[in-house]
């Protein structure tokens, strides 16, 4: 569970720095709009769902680094 912590303070540092390079922000920016334009190909949805398992995923562990280090340090 992400709201459990159980991260090491340095490693749940490394998790919170962790994002798309800007390459791939573009790349996601570019397929959401032709999503939205109904212009999507099967390769491009793949794609874009690729996208956003990882996104669910960073999310996910990004919320277990901040509740690790909330425990580390309950007043912050």
């Amino acid at each position: 569970m992400p709201d459990q912590g159980g991260f090491p303070p340095e490693l749940a540092r490394q998790v919170l720095a962790f994002d798309f390079p800007a390459a791939d922000h573009s790349r996601y920016a570019e397929l959401s709009a032709k999503a939205s334009e109904g212009q999507l190909s099967d390769e491009d949805r793949s794609e874009l769902e690729d996208y956003l398992n990882v996104n669910d995923f960073l999310t996910i562990i990004k919320a277990k680094a901040t509740a690790s280090l909330r425990q580390q340090n309950p007043a912050a």
